[in-house]
């Protein structure tokens, strides 16, 4: 079988800290490499595989702001739509731009959807629901007027995620500064707990980190910016818990799972796919206020830290995205 991996090019494949949707293309692709499929990835022309790589993108635009985005954009979908005939799936991971493309080729082609930026969107992928299989992260973001062929969950490759059964005192935010994923919420409820928070992301909104992150820096706040590699895990697994509160309806949440693998419970809000992710008593806490977040935060010693990995290791692996992946692409081709 022969797969055109269509990655964003916001970030590197895999990326270098942030890059939520280039990790999981990166993970699905190098997984299904060793099931033997035959990947080519779309992406960057600095990205990473043991695949082939097709890139005509210098660099992420997220990164070399001489870079137009829509214009490289156009380049790097047609590129894959210019050798749709080489492959027998292509597999969008880029977001609603590639349907438009989609009824100028006979491959079939399937389309994870990582969220809506905006229900502006939505009618483009009503339009094209009869030519490309959707694909959903969590059935908490599957939007209610479109066709969908699965939901297949994110997965993650656990044994990177070292399991921690201690943690610490300190509570966690993980994730980008920004009023969505409620870091000021997190701060607060660090301080009404009488615990010490340590902050890691990237700073997406600089006036909401000025107005509500930088004034509570210092002995109770910690922010260490953006962190990968072998930091990302310690920070994960060294916690209490993990502060997840956010103020939208999340898709999915890689840093939950994430979380999850090293044994740290997460507290998150009772919103989006938080109930598909945690176990409500058992591996976290879902609260719908300020006040129960900072009850949960006291009950954290209920939790059994081994819980936690357990249900990674049983729901939200790399390898058993990858199955459901392959699974799907091998119904299509029948």
């Amino acid at each position: 079988m022969r797969v055109a991996m269509l990655a964003p090019i916001s970030w590197r494949t895999p990326p270098r800290h942030y890059g939520p949707w280039e990790l999981v293309t990166s993970l699905l692709t190098e997984a299904l490499l060793v099931r033997g499929v035959d990947v080519t990835l779309f992406a960057t022309k600095d990205s990473l595989t043991s695949g082939n790589l097709a890139g005509v993108v210098p660099a992420p635009y997220s990164e070399d702001s001489s870079l137009d985005a829509k214009a490289w954009e156009l380049l790097h979908v047609a590129n894959v739509f210019e050798r749709a005939g080489e492959f027998d799936i292509i597999h969008n991971q880029a977001d609603f731009v590639p349907l438009g493309f989609s009824r100028l080729v006979d491959t079939p082609i399937v389309t994870t959807i990582h969220g809506f930026s905006s229900a502006r969107i939505v009618p483009v992928f009503k339009e094209y629901e009869d030519r490309v299989h959707y694909v959903a992260i969590s059935d908490a973001n599957r939007h209610p007027d479109l066709r969908y062929a699965a939901t297949i969950y994110h997965g993650i490759p656990i044994d990177e995620f070292p399991f921690d059964p201690r943690g610490s005192d300190d509570l966690l935010f993980f994730g980008r500064i920004h009023p969505d994923k409620g870091a000021a919420e997190a701060i607060a409820t660090a301080k009404a707990a009488g615990r010490h928070l340590i902050m890691a992301g990237i700073v997406q909104d600089s006036e909401y980190y000025r107005r509500h992150v930088a004034p509570a820096l210092g002995q109770s706040t910690t922010y260490l910016g953006p962190v990968g590699g072998l930091q990302r895990t310690r920070v994960l697994g060294s916690a209490r818990a993990l502060l997840h509160l956010i103020n939208f309806d999340e898709p999915f949440g890689l840093s939950v799972v994430e979380a999850l693998a090293c044994g740290t419970p997460v507290i998150a809000r009772n919103r989006g796919s938080m109930p598909e992710l945690i176990t409500d008593g058992v591996t976290g806490f879902l609260v719908n206020s300020a006040l129960e977040a900072v009850q949960a935060v006291e009950r954290i010693g209920e939790l059994d830290r081994r819980a936690c990995r357990a249900a990674v290791s049983e729901h939200f692996t790399v390898d058993r995205m990858a199955d459901r992946y392959l699974a799907l692409y091998q119904s299509i081709l029948g």
